[in-house]
C-alpha cells in the first residue's frame, strides 16, 4: 500500500537504502523474558551518546541504560507502566556510569506516551526484553514505518509471520504489529520486498488486518 508513497520516503529515507547491515537467516521462536520490576526517569537526551545512536532515533523512544545492565547498544526492550497500562518499545541509546540495573532513562516523550507526569520524575515500571527475532533488521525497519505510519497508537507487540524467496534477487518478509491507543487496539501485517544480493528494499506493504 505504501511502497512507492513519497511521504514515507521523507519520513523515513533509509528504509529504501540500509547501507552497513548484511543479510542473514533466522528461525522463528516466539519467545519473551519474564518481565523485571524497576523505575524509569526521563531526559531530553543529548548530542553524543556512548552507544553512538541519537537519541532522536527510533522516532525518540529511546532510553539509556547502566554500563553493567544486561541491555545492550541497539537493544529493543518492552517498558509497561502498570499505573496506566500502556506499554512501548525502546532501543537502547546510550550507557550511564553507575546507573542501576534495573533503571532506565528514557526521553521525555518515552515517559509521556507512556501515560507519565514528567513532573513525577520517577515512575515504576515492567521490562522486558525482546526476543533475538525483534533485534532483525526488517522487522526494525518496519518497526519504524509502523510508528511513523500510526502516530497516535503504540506498538505493543510484533511477531516474524514468514520468509518467501520469490527469486535469486528477491525475497519477501512479513511481520505483524500489535497497535493500540485510547479508543481501541488493530493489528497492522507489513512486509518487505528486498533483494538479499545487495540488501536493498525494492518495495514495501502496510495493511490493517
Amino acid at each position: 500500500m505504501y511502497s512507492t508513497n513519497p511521504y514515507f520516503r521523507n519520513v523515513y529515507p533509509y528504509a529504501y537504502s540500509p547501507n552497513g547491515i548484511q543479510p542473514y537467516n533466522f528461525t522463528y521462536t516466539d519467545y519473551r523474558q519474564q518481565p523485571i520490576s524497576g523505575q524509569a526517569t526521563w531526559t531530553e537526551g543529548g548530542q553524543l551518546t556512548q552507544c553512538g545512536i541519537p537519541w532522536s532515533d527510533n522516532l525518540y523512544m529511546t532510553a539509556a541504560v547502566g554500563e553493567n545492565s544486561p541491555y545492550q547498544c541497539g537493544q529493543t526492550i518492552q517498558i509497561t507502566y502498570p499505573a496506566t497500562g500502556r506499554s512501548i518499545l525502546v532501543e537502547v541509546v546510550d550507557q550511564v556510569p553507575g546507573f542501576p540495573d534495573n533503571r532506565l532513562n528514557v526521553h521525555r516523550r518515552v515517559f509521556e506516551t507512556l501515560g507519565a507526569n514528567p513532573q513525577q520524575g520517577v515512575i515504576d515500571i515492567q521490562m522486558t526484553p525482546v526476543s533475538n527475532l525483534e533485534q532483525q533488521q526488517w522487522g526494525r525497519y518496519l518497526l519504524e514505518i509502523v510508528q511513523t505510519a500510526y502516530s497516535g497508537y503504540n506498538v505493543n507487540e510484533y511477531s516474524f509471520v514468514g520468509k518467501t524467496e520469490e527469486s535469486p534477487s528477491r525475497v519477501r518478509e512479513t511481520y505483524e504489529y500489535v497497535l493500540h491507543s485510547s479508543q481501541e487496539t488493530i493489528t497492522v501485517r507489513a512486509s518487505v520486498l528486498y533483494n538479499p544480493n545487495n540488501n536493498r528494499i525494492i518495495s514495501f506493504d502496510v495493511n490493517e488486518v
